[in-house]
């Protein structure tokens, strides 16, 4: 029998994009067991409803994640709203859909960058990145924000996308989208990258399902599970949402759904656009808050929830949110048991980690 032994991996690690740690139990170079340690980061920011009210808190839910901080802040806003039975406009709605589907964009490409990163492959990297700040210029002139955008308001949202800038930005998502076609061929067929992605890190379709798994990670196992085709948030109910899946379930099926879902997002924002009323961008707001909302949404990582708590006064009894990486972890060590300890950056970075938003 080998003999085992405990390598210690993170939180501080050239590959890694955030402090997650693990233990791993290794026999020779082989992941026998993988133990993580959570609350590196912890910020403690969901007690902060005890100190800003339920209207400041917005601000607060957008700075649990900056990749993901529009949805943050918007399934915060969606929970308070129903407490309150608020009818946000539908102006508002579409444009929530829009700014959402630009935050799964800039979210893959960014994650797209990083794992040309951990395989080495710095070019494919740079021009993942490259074309991600074509999407953090569209939020910052549309926002004001190239990473917080503070857009969301109770009620709907602060400001708007007039029609000339639509048409921009649809030009721009145009010629984008003939560069990103190039630029994911070279994922889904270069050998390189191949060799590091087919058959490693296989999660099936019962131990996703069993462990849990949401999002991309999910789909990749082919679960056809993504909370947009519901239509119970923003616009998605007007819009054509179908699931990207794929049924290997290996880590090169993880990148083969993000890329489908980067050309799935251009088409949503091109339909929100064409069928965006004219209108008001928020509902008037009176009063506070008083019951409790359950509110769910499929962030680029996956499904997150959001449970709002309230009194009838202006400070919140309980805020709690449960993000996708902290829903993934269970699977992403399913996947490393049995891989080679040189995989494991890799298959920690298939569920696109995001530690900031799991320890909050």
């Amino acid at each position: 029998m080998a003999k085992q032994s405990i390598v210690p991996f993170g939180p501080q690690h050239p590959v890694l994009p955030e402090p997650i740690h693990l233990d791993l139990v290794l026999e020779d170079e082989t992941v026998v067991k993988a133990v993580p340690s959570i609350g590196y980061v912890h910020r403690g920011l969901e007690r902060l409803v005890e100190k800003k009210d339920y209207q400041e808190f917005v601000y607060v839910a957008e700075r649990i994640c900056g990749i993901c901080s529009f949805m943050h802040g918007m399934g915060y806003c969606e929970a308070v709203e129903h407490v309150m039975r608020i009818d946000v406009p539908e102006r508002a709605k579409y444009l929530r859909t829009i700014w959402c589907e630009m935050s799964r964009l800039h979210s893959h490409l960014l994650w797209l960058g990083l794992l040309a990163d951990a395989f080495g492959f710095e070019s494919l990297f740079m021009q993942s990145w490259r074309m991600r700040e074509k999407i953090l210029d569209m939020f910052e002139i549309s926002t004001g924000g190239r990473v917080i955008f503070s857009v969301n308001r109770i009620g709907g949202v602060l400001k708007d996308i007039p029609p000339d800038m639509m048409r921009d930005f649809l030009s721009r998502l145009s010629d984008m989208e003939k560069d990103l076609r190039r630029l994911t061929q070279t994922f889904l067929t270069d050998y390189t990258v191949n060799t590091r992605l087919r058959d490693v890190g296989f999660l099936t379709k019962e131990d996703a399902i069993s462990l849990g798994a949401v999002g991309p990670m999910l789909r990749a196992s082919g679960v056809a599970y993504d909370l947009r085709t519901t239509g119970n948030y923003a616009a998605y109910g007007n819009l054509d949402v179908q699931p990207v899946t794929s049924n290997i379930g290996d880590s090169y099926a993880r990148c083969q759904v993000r890329i489908g879902e980067l050309f799935q997002s251009m088409d949503l924002i091109r339909q929100a656009a064409g069928k965006i009323p004219e209108g008001p961008l928020a509902a008037p707001v009176k009063g506070n808050p008083n019951g409790e909302f359950f509110m769910r949404c499929e962030q680029p990582r996956g499904e997150a929830i959001y449970y709002v708590r309230a009194n009838g006064t202006k400070f919140l009894d309980r805020m709690r949110v449960r993000t996708p990486t902290f829903a993934n972890i269970p699977a992403m060590l399913q996947t490393l048991k049995g891989s080679q300890l040189a995989d494991v950056p890799l298959l920690i970075l298939t569920i696109d980690p995001c530690i900031s938003c799991t320890e909050r």
